[in-house]
């Protein structure tokens, strides 16, 4: 009888890409914007992206779209959120009854802190012009910066998988 073996690495294929946006807008004003330009229909997806962390669980808000016509997904996802952790005082005394709170940042991507949000397009790669979509984007005002990211340096992959 013959054995049939599966790979890990013929899985490994990526059929994405990620557009990193440098920007001061809002989430859902930079959603609006992107809907002008690239003649999308962005909304706000109550799915958020779940980051589990040392302190517990992260939400990141995202914006979807599926354009069935041409097979294209879409994510608008933030990269940052502010966690406030609330820590109850261990000390005696005068302030024992007190509780302090601090805020912490999480990222999706912790490797690209910089970056503001990425723009996720599941698609076959083939079928995309790149420097056109770039070109589109940068044209918005607030934006600062737009680039491709290089997926084999990432290094946080599975952060991506929703």
């Amino acid at each position: 009888m013959a054995t049939l073996k599966l790979y890990i690495d013929e899985f490994e294929e990526l059929d994405f890409l990620l557009l990193a946006i440098h920007t001061s807008l809002e989430d859902y004003r930079l959603a609006y914007f992107l809907n002008q330009k690239l003649q999308l229909n962005l909304h706000k997806n109550n799915d958020e992206v779940k980051i589990k962390n040392k302190e517990g669980n992260t939400f990141f808000s995202r914006f979807t779209f599926e354009d069935v016509k041409n097979d294209f997904f879409w994510n608008l996802i933030e990269n940052e959120n502010e966690i406030i952790l609330k820590k109850n005082n261990t000390n005696q005394g005068l302030f024992s009854e007190s509780k302090n709170s601090f805020t912490t940042k999480d990222y999706l991507l912790p490797e690209y802190k910089k970056v503001d949000y990425f723009l996720k397009i599941d698609a076959p790669k083939e079928s995309i012009i790149t420097s056109e979509i770039a070109t589109k984007i940068k044209s918005i005002n607030k934006i600062n910066t737009v680039y491709f990211i290089d997926l084999e340096n990432i290094k946080s992959k599975n952060n991506l998988i929703f």
